[in-house]
């Protein structure tokens, strides 16, 4: 795709009379969306490819309709660990009482978001009961379903739903999951299986629903990543759905809230919302990375959390939005949830907190214009600045399995953050690399060198270590970091049950890579590849005051041998072709970088063009580089509301435009000389301005959601 607008004319159909849809021919990508329980309004008119309406009630079809009439494609969301079920619940749906299925602590505490809309422990009636809904989605026309957040929470396990589970799924009786780390184990490996199940019914009924009608109705998950439910202490299918008949992938649902999470590096404990993000979302990406199934990025320009200010938001949003395009093989985004409660939305004045005041107007501007942009990220070629590449940090799913009870991991994650963080301050994009994955064909292709730890996590089966053993001997370097401590690693497990008798899982990969399961620590060549293995915590790497330089030291001695040369940087820079995100970094040991040229700055409502740009620490940065557009006549470089090319004359532009009502917009346009006149719908727009030395035209207007023409002669 051309870079921020198709180059010369794009054909431009549906236009609806007196209505605001406009038809984009590439709209069928569905590059971007949102989410909202809420009918259409002018002041939600984000143009984005798809509305996603959420709820399975029975006005749901009344609120696709809204959004249909616009020209939106529709999807359907709705919650699978909670909602508005009380007909399940309290048995109006199949006339038994369902109230022992909510999840339950240890004090008999109901688990709730909300009063009786309690997070539920799916029992085999349960998926059941959610198809009902899903059937009136697919009634009412919808393309897709996506079941959001399947979640169980560690300090669940309680209630009599859960122990029924218990004695079918082991043929034992059930036993308190903080008991012991065996019963935790495989208290949150039922958690696991549980949503599992619930989803495969609701994605056969779809499948099911397919076969009957001819249509191809698609399943997504939007869920958290595994980094941030294990840290926040639930479990989750996670990667286990993309092995799912009839999923077809996920949102990563990613945002200020869940990046925000206070982190240990370098012994301090803080928010590190950018650094946090990116490994988020690389986890996500790694969910999915040669599986075939699709991931979609969500970013929210606020956040759960009321009580933060404008200025706070925006600040996190253009972290988590940098870090979401620090990702170069995904190019679809959720570009907000709930946008009643950005554009409605009422939050603490930064001067004084007792009083809310409504979304700034030039934050509104800029969110309009990134969201432009985001349609347009599908660009090549794609170029890094940054420290060396092709390094991977194992995680696995069993994250989520050791958080609680005799033994839990660490209250900070930092059995993954020790490994990931100082290669991450260094400027090295460092990978979250799904064990659980490894077997798929060109998963670990483009990697050089991967970290992994069984402190804080173990491996679900036994056939990933023959994965990485003929890695290893291709020519890759593990780096094994693991003082064999975990308590975990006694529960009943395959590694110490029929055959096997290893005392941890590690020995058992040490077995495969030809080592021998009592090697030592040390330095070993396997086949053509190397394993360094440090009989050592991850979790005190963390709490280093030199920042992991350990870390560093064994990862640079093993690869600089194998002719990778290692390269440190403060800062991670991506080109996608004519977009680059940039991202300075506050913890580094580096220095940032100085990029000279002409760039446009897509942070700024202004959309001023600057010539140098410092990535300090903390900066961010999503800028268009005018020389990489190629030189061709009038075009659109950036605009806060969608803006779409239409044919024209080869000396002027036109182009449709529409956003949300009571906004500002600005267009920037590459115009050859000074236009004679700019006109929206006919009239003059006389708020213009030329900088002929770089050829651009700034054309400022009110937005309004409906589709209006604005041109520009010479």
């Amino acid at each position: 795709m051309p870079p921020l607008a198709a180059l010369g004319a794009i054909a431009l159909a549906g236009l609806l009379a007196g209505q605001a849809a406009t038809k984009d021919p590439d709209q069928r990508l569905e590059r971007t969306c949102f989410q909202t329980g809420a009918p259409y309004a002018d002041r939600l008119n984000l143009r984005a490819d798809v509305a996603i309406v959420y709820g399975i009630d029975a006005g749901m079809p009344g609120r696709i309709a809204t959004w249909r009439e616009r020209g939106y494609r529709i999807h359907v969301m709705t919650g699978v660990s909670w909602g508005e079920y009380q007909d399940y619940l309290y048995g109006r749906f199949d006339g038994a009482n369902h109230e022992d299925e909510a999840q339950t602590e240890r004090s008999g505490a109901r688990i709730s978001h909300g009063g009786d809309v309690y997070y539920m422990c799916p029992g085999p009636a349960y998926g059941r009961f959610l198809c009902v809904g899903v059937q009136r989605a697919l009634d009412a026309g919808a393309d897709a379903i996506h079941l959001e957040e399947p979640e169980f929470w560690v300090r669940g396990g309680w209630s009599e739903g859960f122990k029924r589970e218990w004695r079918a799924r082991y043929n034992e009786d059930w036993v308190p999951p903080d008991s012991s780390p065996d019963a935790q184990w495989r208290a949150s490996s039922l958690k696991y299986f549980l949503y599992r199940r619930a989803l495969q019914q609701v994605f056969d009924y779809v499948q099911r629903y397919n076969r009957r009608t001819g249509r191809q109705v698609r399943c997504y998950v939007p869920t958290h990543s595994l980094l941030n439910y294990a840290h926040w202490r639930i479990v989750s299918p996670e990667s286990s759905l993309a092995q799912l008949d009839g999923c077809d992938g996920y949102i990563a649902q990613v945002w200020t809230g869940t990046a925000r999470t206070p982190n240990m590096f370098r012994g301090a404990v803080r928010e590190r919302t950018f650094e946090t993000a990116f490994l988020e979302y690389g986890a996500m990406q790694n969910l999915v990375r040669a599986t075939g199934r699709r991931v979609w990025y969500l970013n929210d320009p606020v956040e759960d959390n009321p009580n933060h200010d404008w200025g706070d938001y925006r600040r996190n949003w253009e972290s988590t939005l940098v870090a979401s395009m620090l990702q170069p093989e995904v190019w679809r985004y959720e570009v907000m949830p709930w946008p009643e409660r950005v554009w409605r939305g009422q939050y603490p004045s930064a001067e004084d907190r007792a009083r809310r005041v409504p979304i700034p107007p030039t934050y509104a501007t800029e969110l309009q214009a990134v969201i432009n942009a985001l349609a347009q990220a599908n660009q090549r070629p794609v170029r890094w600045d940054c420290g060396t590449q092709g390094i991977g940090v194992i995680v696995s799913d069993s994250l989520m399995f050791q958080r609680a009870g005799p033994g839990a991991s660490d209250g900070h994650m930092s059995h993954f953050y020790g490994l990931a963080l100082p290669l991450l301050m260094r400027g090295v994009p460092v990978q979250p690399v799904q064990l659980e994955n490894v077997g798929a064909s060109g998963y670990l292709r483009g990697l050089r060198a991967l970290v992994l730890t069984y402190q804080g996590m173990k491996p679900l089966t036994p056939d990933v270590h023959d994965r990485l053993a003929a890695w290893v001997r291709a020519g890759g370097v593990l780096v094994v970091w693991d003082d064999d401590s975990d308590a975990f690693n006694a529960v009943r497990e395959w590694w110490n049950t029929d055959l096997n008798r290893f005392d941890t899982p590690r020995k058992h990969l040490f077995e495969r890579l030809g080592l021998g399961a009592g090697r030592g620590p040390g330095t070993y060549r396997v086949g053509r590849g190397t394993v360094v293995f440090v009989a050592e915590d991850p979790v005190a790497l963390a709490r280093a005051a030199d920042g992991g330089q350990r870390l560093i030291d064994e990862l640079r001695g093993a690869l600089e041998p194998r002719g990778v040369a290692w390269r440190e940087t403060g800062h991670l820079l991506l080109r996608r072709g004519a977009l680059l995100a940039a991202a300075g970094l506050a913890e580094s040991p580096r220095a940032g970088a100085l990029l000279h040229g002409r760039f446009v700055n897509l942070f700024d409502a202004n959309l001023p063009v600057l010539t140098r740009v410092e990535l300090t620490p903390r900066s961010r940065y999503l800028l268009v580089d005018l020389d990489a557009l190629a030189e061709s006549g009038p075009r659109l470089v950036a605009a806060a509301c969608r803006a779409l090319p239409t044919r024209s004359p080869a000396d002027e532009l036109s182009c449709i435009v529409e956003g949300v009502a009571d906004t500002r917009a600005v267009v920037l346009v590459r115009f050859p000389r000074a236009p004679g006149r700019v006109e929206l719908d006919g009239q003059p727009v006389t708020d213009t301005r030329y900088d002929a030395a770089n050829r651009l035209l700034w054309v400022r207007f009110p937005n309004e959601a409906r589709a209006r023409t604005l041109r520009v002669f010479p």
